[in-house]
């Protein structure tokens, strides 16, 4: 079921829009119907993305890695480098 929706725009914005619209071949109403629908689908991907990746990393395990300290990451660029 279709429901209305007020939006209040600038008149030259308006105008554009009807432009727009006509050289599309449809409506502002459709314009806006459609910008919204893709931005909603679009947030909602994200979020599945943002959750999966959550998931991911909370189910990562730790990998044995070490935590170098900065000095020790400088001592071993001027080591393998020089100054």
């Amino acid at each position: 079921m279709k429901q209305n929706l007020t939006v209040q725009l600038d008149a030259d914005v308006i105008h554009r829009a009807k432009v727009l619209a006509a050289r599309r071949g449809t409506s502002v109403s459709g314009l806006v119907a459609q910008q919204i629908a893709e931005m909603t689908a679009a947030d909602e991907r994200y979020q599945r993305a943002r959750e999966s990746a959550l998931r991911m990393m909370a189910q990562a395990r730790e990998r044995g890695g070490r935590n170098w300290s900065r000095d020790e990451i400088y001592d071993e660029r001027l080591a393998r480098y020089g100054s």
